[in-house]
């Protein structure tokens, strides 16, 4: 296929997109599995991201897009809409069809014919490590891939935002201590269920990321109060009795949990506690979800000492750890929520900003400091 693709970027990475999923298609084959999607070539993907990012800048009816294509064929799409005539893939044709296809799980089906690519119709079924290009907001690209087990939120690859490329690295979690929401969201964990522990914090991470206010979600041991020690008192919103919503869904039984019903109610349980990470100060959940308090200040724990270090970095190629002053990374919240886990290390910070950057604290025992991971390019 020979497409000259005006966006620079897209020419950049193709190739290694192609390798990525050439590598994961290749191990599920070997382990058995089935329904694996199509293997998306270097010139294929270089010509979907281009076509796509100039479409991101264009406006219909004062609008920029927001869509997400998948490359797959008709046939993989379980029940797929299908246009009586195929439509070519450009930014024009993407720009006019974008208002019908923003809403989430609804991708437009793109294929490859004779040295062309058109759009088929739209689909909301897609199989294993299907390429898929989500589009948020002008100039941004998202390159993910659906999980083995169809579970929780797709796997990210890479990230485009303009001139700007970042390639998710798996080898990042190779230090110790890594947190398990972040190794499920590089996918790579057992299989796990919607109600699995580190699936629901990213549910909760990606709400809190989606209302746009920035917020903090301590997550603190359910055998001890000691988290009190770091909050200023009066606590605003104490809650008392404690707020067991989402804590008595996760704890149904697992094959109730795949019922279309039980995700839905999951999905308002999430949305009711990331809702309030908005209000200002730090809303506290426990391990086992029940919600303790929300607009707490914190506070440095009596006999503690000031957090002045901790080890920051981004599973992205590049992003190896640097230890720096948590000031570096952002404001106030952020400094707060490291100083939290400085003096409560049974605990994890989980810290949204204004501007989608996400982070999360945790103690590293191998370290002997705080560590910050962000997380934002897997949220996307």
């Amino acid at each position: 296929m020979i497409y000259q693709s005006t966006y620079q970027a897209a020419r950049i990475i193709a190739p290694k997109v192609e390798a990525i999923f050439a590598a994961h298609l290749a191990a599920a084959k070997d382990s058995g599995e089935d329904d694996l999607a199509p293997l998306p070539t270097a010139g294929i993907v270089e010509a979907i991201i281009d076509a796509t990012f100039w479409a991101s800048l264009r406006k219909e009816e004062g609008h920029s897009p927001k869509i997400s294509l998948a490359f797959l064929p008709p046939q993989q799409a379980g029940n797929p809409l299908l246009f009586k005539s195929r439509l070519p893939l450009n930014p024009g044709t993407l720009t006019k069809i974008a208002p019908g296809v923003e809403r989430a799980g609804v991708h437009l089906g793109v294929w490859e014919e004779e040295g062309a690519l058109y759009i088929w119709g739209t689909t909301v079924s897609i199989p294993n490590f299907c390429f898929v290009l989500d589009v948020s907001e002008p100039a941004l690209l998202v390159i993910k891939h659906r999980r083995i087990y169809g579970f929780g939120k797709f796997t990210n690859i890479a990230v485009l935002k303009g001139d700007q490329v970042k390639m998710v690295d798996g080898q990042s979690t190779s230090v110790p201590d890594c947190p398990p929401i972040l190794l499920s969201l590089l996918d790579l964990t057992a299989p796990s269920y919607w109600n699995d522990s580190a699936n629901v914090l990213i549910q909760l991470a990606v709400s809190m990321r989606a209302h746009g206010r920035g917020g903090t979600l301590l997550v603190v041991p359910n055998e001890t109060n000691n988290w009190l020690q770091s909050i200023i008192k009066p606590i605003q919103y104490y809650v008392q009795p404690s707020f067991t919503g989402l804590s008595k869904l996760l704890q149904q039984d697992r094959k109730e949990a795949s019922q279309i019903f039980w995700q839905t109610a999951l999905k308002r349980e999430v949305e009711h506690l990331a809702g309030l990470t908005a209000v200002d100060g730090a809303t506290v959940i426990s391990n086992q979800y029940e919600l303790l308090a929300f607009g707490a200040k914190i506070g440095r724990a009596k006999g503690k000492d000031n957090v002045d270090e901790i080890s920051f970095s981004e599973p992205i190629t590049g992003g190896d750890g640097v230890v720096i002053h948590p000031s570096k990374v952002g404001g106030t919240r952020h400094l707060s929520a490291a100083q939290f886990v400085h003096d409560q290390r049974d605990a994890t910070a989980l810290v949204a900003s204004q501007d989608g950057h996400f982070t999360i604290y945790t103690w590293s025992e191998h370290q002997g400091r705080v560590q910050a991971h962000r997380i934002d390019t897997l949220l996307l």
